[in-house]
């Protein structure tokens, strides 16, 4: 336990000393290893660790779906999601605001990446809401909430290192995301409704749209929809894994961003070059947090923790209660996919000990990572959208996610009393 807490220590001294997550994770790891066995077997564990995981088929669906995500943005079929969504819903009052978390959710759906879905929305939705008055913290809150759903609505990037981390099935992972992710959209524009209803000139209405314009604009995303279901389908019915039809979703995306001539031959070395840069960042926390966990499972910390909680003689609802909020703390400090990798080898085996399902749980992690992607003071998303609006203080920014964050508790807490939301249609994968 000693060692343990002292290696978190140095992490988090590495963290403040701004070396990155990824790095500081395989100096602790690294010496941590050494130090329990010796430096020898440090070595080796460390080039056997990168070895493995550069090779890893189950891992060839992080590029792959990145890829997908990055061949959809060049499309341009965001911005068809996004008039789809105002067409039905932007003469509402806010309703321009729940137009771009539907689209977020829709894109989430191909994208996997909550940076991407934030970063693509910043320059498509924040000019509409600003044209037609929309209070600024309340443009931050709902583009920076609605960027996360792309980890909670499968394809999601969190499910696949979640999955990788704890052998279980990424595929029914994808699947379990789908109930909790509708339910994160109809939470999110809860909020939008909250918010409006309390300050009508925070979003005004929009212009309303004739039947003839919402069905001609349904008809300009069957692209997306078509994706969504031949890659979840597939994997729901049994036809393919989640890394083929991560395969079949990059090929999917690459013919419909040449065939709607939404994207040149040249820029396809510039998609293939971001997101190689991207899936190595990711395989570079993975290595890290491998070599970390190697050193963390040689001391007695683990077990120490389980006996801990047993030895409380507390209800697991209240184990599992105190580990999310475990969560939303680190959430405030560090990004998804370190905290991920981080704290899953250490709650894993307490939770699926107390009885309940890993996919469950891997749906509660994806949830807390949501609000931790904009609460202060890290908040990825809030500083990705702060990138496109500059005149905007970062405090409004901020102010604005708080509705949000709390609509994202509540989600939190139905599927903390409520498991069977998150495993009701992984009962019939095969």
């Amino acid at each position: 336990m000693i060692e343990t807490l002292v290696g978190f220590a140095a992490f988090i001294l590495l963290a403040f000393l701004r070396i990155p997550l990824a790095i500081a994770m395989t100096i602790v790891g690294f010496l941590g290893f050494g130090h329990m066995v010796n430096i020898n077997a440090s070595l080796a564990m460390v080039g056997q660790v990168t070895y493995e995981t550069g090779l890893a088929y189950s891992l060839s669906v992080i590029p792959l779906f990145i890829l997908m995500g990055n061949l959809i943005v060049r499309a341009k079929l965001a911005e068809e999601l996004f008039r789809a969504a105002y067409a039905f819903v932007g003469h509402w009052r806010g309703g321009l605001a729940m137009s771009t978390i539907v689209a977020s959710g829709g894109f989430g759906a191909i994208c996997g990446s909550a940076i991407a879905t934030t970063a693509t929305f910043s320059q498509i939705a924040e000019p509409s809401m600003r044209k037609f008055g929309y209070k600024p913290s309340l443009i931050a809150g709902t583009i920076a909430s609605g960027g996360t759903l792309g980890i909670l609505i499968p394809p999601s990037l969190v499910f696949v290192i979640y999955g990788i981390m704890t052998e279980e099935s990424i595929g029914k992972l994808f699947i379990a995301g789908i109930l909790p992710g509708i339910l994160a959209i109809g939470f999110l524009c809860g909020a939008i409704f909250y918010v409006v209803r309390r300050d009508p000139l925070a979003g005004p209405k929009g212009e309303r749209q004739g039947w003839a314009v919402r069905l001609a604009s349904l008809r300009r995303v069957w692209a997306v929809v078509l994706l969504f279901v031949v890659i979840l389908g597939g994997i729901y019915a049994g036809i393919f894994t989640a890394t083929e039809g991560a395969g079949i979703g990059a090929g999917g995306a690459l013919i419909f961003a040449l065939v709607l001539g939404k994207m040149r031959l040249r820029d396809l070395v510039e998609v293939f070059v971001q997101s190689a840069t991207m899936a190595a960042g990711l395989f570079l926390i993975l290595v890290g947090a491998t070599i970390f966990t190697n050193f963390v499972n040689l001391t007695t910390m683990p077990y120490d923790l389980v006996a801990l909680i047993q030895g409380a003689n507390m209800a697991p609802v209240m184990v599992v209660l105190m580990i999310c909020l475990v969560y939303l703390v680190l959430g405030t400090a560090m990004e998804e996919l370190s905290m991920i990798a981080l704290t899953v080898p250490l709650f894993y085996p307490i939770v699926t000990d107390l009885g309940y399902s890993g996919i469950w749980f891997g749906v509660i992690v994806a949830v807390v990572c949501q609000i931790g992607l904009t609460t202060p003071p890290v908040g990825i998303n809030i500083f990705v959208v702060k990138s496109v609006m500059k005149d905007l203080p970062l405090r409004e920014a901020f102010r604005g996610t708080w509705p949000f964050n709390a609509a994202l508790v509540l989600l939190l807490l139905l599927l903390v009393f409520v498991p069977g939301i998150a495993t009701l249609l992984v009962e019939n994968v095969r």
